[in-house]
This record gives C-alpha cells, structure tokens and sequence, in this order.
C-alpha cells in the first residue's frame, strides 16, 4: 500500500475512535427521563358542528337597494292596481338583460320606417324603437324625442299589486 493510502486508514481509525460507545450521557439521560415523566397534552375535543339553515330571499319584487327611490304620483290609485300586470309569457329581449340605469341615449335615427333612438349600454350601441323593452322591470318604450326616450315601468308595489313607473332618458352630449 501507499502511503496516501495508510494515511487515509489512520483519518478513518481517528474519526472512528470518536464514536466510542462508553461516552457518557448522562445528562442526555436525565433529560429525556424529565420529559417522559410530564404529563402529556390534551386534545381539545371538535368543535360542534354548525347546522346550516337555508335562507329564503324574499324581495326579489322589490326596489334595489343600491337604487335610489324614485318619486312616484299616486294620484290615480292608493295602492297598486291589480289589473296591471307585466306580461310573463312574453318572450324577453336582449336589452331586459341589462339594468336601465346603464343606458344612455346617444342619438336618433328616422327614416320610412320609422324613429329609432340609439342607446349606449350593456355591450355597445343598440337601436331601438317605441314598444321595445329594457332594463330589469319589464320597461316598455312608449316615446321617442329627438331629446329623449320615454319608458314606462312595471314594478311591484310590494302589496301583491303593481305600478306604472315613467322614466326618461335623455339625450346623452359629448364624447
């Protein structure tokens, strides 16, 4: 053998004789005996489990909350009328699906056919004409100005009855 070699055995035998099992601990001992002899640790038990209850919602026919009132004239009637009602056959149109109050007109088109307003909402420009619908509460177009679109409502009075409600969009200038 070579001397690195004998060299190497040596380092080995050294690091070896290190690990010598009579070390003495005592105090490593003593230690894990101290922890062994306290008590163990309590589990808390799960807590109780909740029972869900499903909640009903209720106001569905309701005015939103995160729209102001609007004053409406009772002048003909106390409360709702119970002859008017919105029609729930009827199939709805693509602009019911958006919030009146996201509609602003643009402009008006007239040509043989007819007047047509343009409004801007939902996903772009549409054009429409007196009889069409929009907005959530079953809106109905009944004029239209070259200043404005005049809209009539039908909302639930929250007493089984319904209300004609009027709004108006007026003509939106600038950019």
């Amino acid at each position: 053998m070579k001397r690195s070699q004998y060299a190497y055995v040596v380092v080995l035998f050294l690091f070896l004789s290190g690990c010598d099992s009579s070390t003495n601990f005592a105090d490593l001992q003593a230690f894990m005996d101290d922890v062994r002899t306290q008590p163990r640790g309590v589990i808390e038990p799960m807590p109780k489990e909740v029972v869900y209850e499903p909640f009903t919602y209720m106001a569905t026919t309701m005015r939103s909350p995160f729209q102001p009132p609007i004053k409406v004239e009772l002048s003909s009637f106390e409360k709702g009328n119970k002859n008017i009602r919105p029609d729930e056959a009827r199939v709805k149109q693509f602009l019911e699906g958006f919030n009146i109050e996201s509609f602003v007109m643009v402009g008006t088109i007239a040509n043989s056919a007819g007047t047509y307003a343009l409004l801007r909402g939902g996903d772009g420009v549409h054009r429409v004409r007196v009889g069409d619908y929009l907005g959530g509460n079953h809106g109905r177009i009944t004029v239209i100005t070259a200043s404005s679109v005049e809209v009539i409502e039908i909302v639930s009075d929250g007493d089984e009855g319904w209300l004609e409600r009027p709004r108006a969009l007026t003509l939106h200038e600038g950019p």
